[in-house]
């Protein structure tokens, strides 16, 4: 359990009592005034609980803790002051929401019951966050699976693009990157509702007329709605529905948002939806690259030169050639997997496709009965 308590205050000796009185009990830290409070929480390991005096020059204790919540948001914070100033603790919990309000000096037992009572509420508040994200994950996981089987070629763009997500929103730092991974992972149910031809000609980048551009512009509505009805997922499916948004505006929906107002996470998407259509298209990556970073406008700069760094880590991927019954989860085809079948050849995954349990059951199935592509080459991350 996560025991690690800083202490934030501008007298040496106080903080020296903290390290005295509390050493053995808690995994005590202390930083003398507020940028190097602000410093250790920022670039250090988490912390379960940080303790702010509420006096200090500079910057009062309120605002640093608010700072804290920004930092790290699980993180429980307690004021701890000289002055019993009822409007100074009413600002603290009002803009720094504050576990407890604590006077000095203050009796060493209570002060441990206190912080061990926000280090049990550090505990509840990372638990019922990992239960929520994993839980929520593997429910998307499974759906985006099951869709994948039933419109491989779409849901082949969503395994291509998978790989960058994750590095992509931790170089622009998105706070909240597993929904911007679940937003990728679903960003394309829409696409079920749209007829064949249709995606055939976006995919391609052929050009469509008015009534094909309104059907085609309710895929991110259709995929938004659905995902909103899912409790706490506001934010995967506002990112969902902005996913075909132009950095300056333009795109879809028609509003007002444009530029950061856009959510990052679809910002992130439309980089790398278009990066993606590219290069199906036959472009190079490097050329892709080029003409994403050509498109004023259309893309957040940002994510586009986070995106080239992301592209210059990729000779850590080997590709090769790999037997059918050796093949593994996280693999991913460099190739399109086909099944001959009546002497016709019929494609059951995409070039791009991330290998996942599911998959790797289906292929077995089939080659049980019909010959399927063996071997296939594949893509091995060197972590795999």
């Amino acid at each position: 359990m996560n025991k690690r308590v800083l202490f934030i205050d501008d007298d040496e000796r106080i903080l020296a009592g903290f390290r005295r009185n509390l050493h053995g009990v808690f995994e005590v830290d202390t930083a003398v005034g507020p940028e190097a409070g602000l410093a250790k929480v920022k670039d250090g390991p988490a912390y379960a609980v940080v303790v702010s005096d509420l006096r200090m020059p500079g910057m009062d204790g309120i605002a640093v803790l608010a700072k804290v919540r920004e930092l790290r948001p699980d993180t429980v914070r307690v004021m701890l002051t000289g002055f019993a100033d009822l409007e100074a603790a009413i600002a603290a919990v009002n803009e720094g929401n504050i576990f407890r309000f604590l006077t000095k000096p203050c009796e060493v037992n209570y002060l441990k019951g206190a912080l061990g009572s926000a280090v049990e509420q550090y505990r509840l508040v990372v638990a019922e966050r990992e239960l929520l994200e994993g839980t929520l994950r593997g429910s998307l996981r499974m759906l985006s699976e099951v869709l994948s089987l039933l419109r491989p070629e779409v849901y082949g763009r969503v395994s291509r693009i998978a790989p960058y997500v994750r590095p992509l929103a931790k170089l622009c730092g998105d706070p909240s990157p597993w929904q911007t991974e679940a937003a990728a992972m679903l960003c394309l149910m829409g696409f079920i509702t749209l007829p064949d031809t249709l995606v055939s000609r976006v995919e391609r980048g052929r050009s469509l007329s008015a009534e094909d551009t309104a059907v085609y512009q309710q895929h991110a509505e259709v995929a938004a709605r659905l995902v909103a009805n899912i409790p706490r997922m506001g934010g995967v499916a506002k990112a969902i529905a902005y996913q075909e948004k132009n950095f300056d505006g333009s795109g879809f929906p028609a509003d007002a948002v444009r530029g950061k107002d856009i959510p990052l996470g679809a910002r992130i998407l439309r980089v790398l939806l278009e990066f993606d259509r590219l290069v199906g298209a036959g472009q190079a990556k490097a050329d892709a690259y080029k003409q994403l970073r050509q498109g004023a406008g259309l893309y957040d700069p940002d994510v586009v030169a986070a995106l080239g760094e992301v592209l210059g880590e990729e000779g850590k991927y080997v590709i090769m050639q790999m037997a059918v019954k050796s093949l593994r989860e996280g693999m991913i085809l460099a190739e399109d997997m086909f099944v001959t079948r009546g002497g016709q050849q019929l494609k059951v995954l995409p070039r791009g496709y991330a290998l996942s349990s599911v998959a790797l059951a289906h292929i077995a199935k089939l080659a049980r009965y019909d010959a399927v592509t063996d071997p296939v080459k594949v893509i091995i991350p060197a972590d795999l």
